[in-house]
């Protein structure tokens, strides 16, 4: 049925040069509308200018960015692309972990949509992560969540975490992928700008590697998945490309709405199009829909394509072109095909129940055509859509209170000294909101669902199962500690890397890649610049020197509310192999009896730190000195004792020091610890400082002086530290000297913040 509307085609763009256009609207400057029109030669339509706005939007483009990120690429050495198979620019960058197989993982944000909308918002971040993993080729086999919220007794929060800690659940549970890590983190800063970054890891063998882009002119271009909707118009642009004012609530429309039992369907049906050879590209939908679909396969293959737009399967008929452009309805997918293989694509995604239709052609113009009903709306050269968008280089500046804010040192404020007061501090640390047990969140989560989950949280570490037979398995962990990054961004984000890095050396794998998400306030600010551009370049440098390189990630920008953004928040993704899952190591004391030493060196570094900020609402001074090849020389030793079988346990040590580290390791399984304090340092500081490059470790009795042997040899500082004691009712841990707590206690105090003030 051919549409009575009016349509703005390209002869109407002609034929009516100043016609006014919502420009303004769609988020696009004065400038960008002209250089639209000068690309053109003409004004654009009104489809075109949708195209443009949301993929020339912050959140598609990078342009605030991209001069900071190129760094990742012009700082990658040989010895990084050793087992670099795809990196930037593609879905998911993908690194080899031997014996054939090939992993791929990213991170990406939904931070404002789960703010407006908490359910949809965070259930769609995980469908959209998801897809991209699937668009590589690759079975995705894990999801991991880094999660910020305002303060856990906010009115607020009691809207924010339960709704997106639902929607994680339930899209992640319905599609049977185990959550296997993240974080969960509570801030004044992150009031009304929670933070959602999703990451998601997939497994597949090298052979089964797909890109996006559209090759071979002929080919039948086919969108497969869920019908178009109204949900999500305007998401990339409007919603994830602004500030927030006051009323984020008033955005709910361009909220996208998630079907976690579709994107089941279209996962398995995706899987089987690639075991019968008949994808020659393929894309997702995610952010910008359509426009980003068309343009991006067209830009990356043989630079044209045709498509039919009338023929895009709608759920709401009324939608204009501009809005079935423009919707980010889920569960979609873009898929080239040879015109001979249409006909056995159309049969798989029939078995599966997915509606798959023919919606365009490869051609050789090196132009994105768009017809509506025979009329031409879009006639574009796609790179300039997809891959030429502005880039700006924006002013930058730093703070004005930074060398106020890092003078103001933490190491000057008043501190426990009696073992009554340091137990004090331990148990009102432990109850506070960021080290509390997050199981209240963490059960929502199906950590063990596939069957090939190794470890999950609370450990140091995701680690799953890869291959059965030979027992080789992926470890994964991210990390991020905003108040760090504020004293020193450059310091601070090289911190979030070592932490992460360090994460996954604890549970005995290898870290080979990194993905982030840097999270930030708004780019127009030369401050929030500032922040951004010295925490791209501390991350650059930091893979440079452990010699891991970056595959990928998202810039999340304009997260604050007025004038107020949140912490500067660069959250790092590193993954690990490990050659058998059965050496692992887990961060619980077990036996009785086995000896306890702590790893790296442990200075009076107490500023950023978790004790200044509970006990006296501080953030100030600079962080802990980050030292990288510390951290390589740590991550060696923990890889080679776990693979000699020379440790049973390992807990790396950061927010809340020792002291959280040895409260996490004794609750694990219920076993006491007796520990002395090292000699030459102050009970206090030994407990809660937050120097960087530590682990604390439970060695297999009679295995001492081989292990102590090994960190001679690496050079790593270590020292014992006391014994694994007994479990039971009566297991407690004891400081010599200075208390000793019943696990009980312990326990109630660090597994009731986050139940006594959700489940009310």
């Amino acid at each position: 049925m051919t549409d009575p509307r009016p349509t703005d085609t390209v002869a109407v763009a002609v034929a009516t040069p100043d016609q006014p256009q919502p420009w303004h609207e769609l988020g696009l400057t004065a400038a960008e509308y002209g250089r639209i029109r000068t690309i053109l030669g003409r004004r654009p339509t009104s489809s075109e200018l949708a195209m443009y706005s949301v993929m020339w939007s912050e959140h598609c483009s990078y342009k605030s960015s991209k001069i900071h990120l190129r760094q990742f690429g012009e700082k990658v050495t040989d010895r990084m692309r050793e087992h670099l198979l795809v990196g930037i620019g593609e879905n998911a960058g993908v690194v080899d972990i031997g014996d054939g197989y090939a992993v791929t993982f990213k991170i990406e944000s939904h931070n404002h949509p789960s703010y407006v909308e908490p359910y949809q918002g965070a259930a769609t971040g995980v469908g959209g992560i998801v897809r991209d993993i699937l668009a590589m080729g690759a079975r995705p086999v894990a999801v991991l969540d880094s999660l910020r919220f305002g303060p856990l007794d906010a009115v607020d929060s009691r809207r924010v975490v339960p709704g997106i800690v639902a929607g994680i659940g339930g899209y992640g549970n319905c599609l049977g992928l185990p959550n296997v890590g993240g974080e969960v983190v509570f801030d004044e800063s992150y009031a009304g700008n929670p933070l959602v970054n999703a990451l998601c890891v997939g497994v597949m063998r090298h052979e089964q590697i797909h890109l996006a882009k559209a090759s071979g002119v002929g080919n039948q271009v086919i969108l497969y998945g869920a019908s178009t909707g109204g949900d999500g118009i305007g998401g990339v642009s409007v919603l994830a490309s602004e500030t927030f004012d006051t009323d984020g609530a008033g955005k709910r429309p361009s909220v996208q709405v998630g079907d976690p039992f579709t994107e089941k369907l279209l996962i398995e049906c995706t899987l089987e199009l690639f075991a019968e050879q008949v994808v020659v590209g393929i894309q997702d939908l995610g952010g910008a829909g359509l426009s980003c679909a068309t343009s991006e396969l067209a830009s990356a293959g043989e630079g044209g394509m045709r498509v039919w737009l009338e023929r895009v399967p709608l759920r709401d008929a009324s939608l204009t072109p501009e809005e079935i452009l423009m919707s980010e309805s889920q569960e979609r997918m873009m898929a080239v095909v040879r015109p001979a293989d249409v006909g056995r694509f159309l049969t798989i995604c029939a078995k599966w129940d997915v509606d798959a239709t023919v919606v365009g052609e490869v051609t050789d113009t090196e132009r994105l055509v768009v017809e509506w009903n025979g009329q031409t709306i879009v006639d574009v050269p796609p790179r300039t859509v997809a891959h030429e968008g502005p880039v700006y280089e924006r002013p930058y500046a730093r703070p004005v209170r930074q060398d106020t804010l890092q003078a103001d040192r933490a190491e000057t404020l008043p501190r426990p000294a009696s073992g009554a007061e340091l137990r004090q501090t331990m148990l009102r640390v432990a109850r506070s909101a960021n080290l509390a047990d997050k199981g209240w969140v963490t059960d929502q989560y199906d950590r063990y669902v596939q069957g090939n989950t190794v470890l999950a949280q609370p450990e140091n570490s995701g680690v799953i199962r890869v291959d059965r037979r030979t027992g080789l398995g992926i470890a994964v962990s991210t990390d991020g500690n905003g108040r760090f990054t504020k004293l020193d961004p450059y310091t601070g984000t090289q911190l979030a890397l070592a932490e992460s890095y360090r994460n996954v050396a604890a549970t005995g794998a290898r870290p080979l890649a990194v993905t982030n998400c840097l999270n930030f306030g708004s780019p127009e600010d030369p401050e929030v610049m500032w922040q951004f551009a010295q925490a791209t370049t501390g991350l650059a440098d930091g893979c440079e020197q452990l010699g891991i390189p970056v595959t990928g990630g998202n810039v999340s920008f304009y997260n604050q509310t007025g004038d107020v953004a949140i912490l500067p928040t660069p959250v790092i993704g590193v993954l690990g192999v490990i050659d058998d899952v059965r050496r692992r190591l887990c961060l619980g004391f077990r036996a009785p009896g086995q000896p306890l030493y702590l790893l790296g060196r442990t200075g009076e570094e107490l500023s950023g730190s978790t004790w200044a900020h509970v006990v006296h609402g501080h953030v100030g001074g600079r962080p802990p000195t980050v030292d990288l090849d510390a951290e390589r020389a740590l991550a060696d030793l923990l890889v080679a004792s776990s693979h000699a079988g020379l440790i049973e346990s390992a807990h790396d040590l950061a927010d809340g020091g020792l002291a959280q580290a040895l409260l996490e390791a004794c609750l694990r399984h219920g076993v006491g610890a007796r520990v002395s304090v090292p000699p030459g340092l102050d009970p206090f500081v030994a407990l809660f400082s937050e120097s960087s490059a530590r682990c604390l470790v439970a060695v297999r009795p009679g295995n001492e002086s081989r292990f102590t042997d090994l960190c001679v040899d690496r050079g790593v500082p270590h020292q014992r530290l006391g014994v694994v004691d007994r479990a039971g009712r009566q297991a407690a841990l004891e400081v010599d000297g200075q208390f000793s707590i019943p696990l009980e206690e312990l326990r109630a105090a660090w597994t009731s913040p986050l139940p006594a003030a959700l489940d009310a």
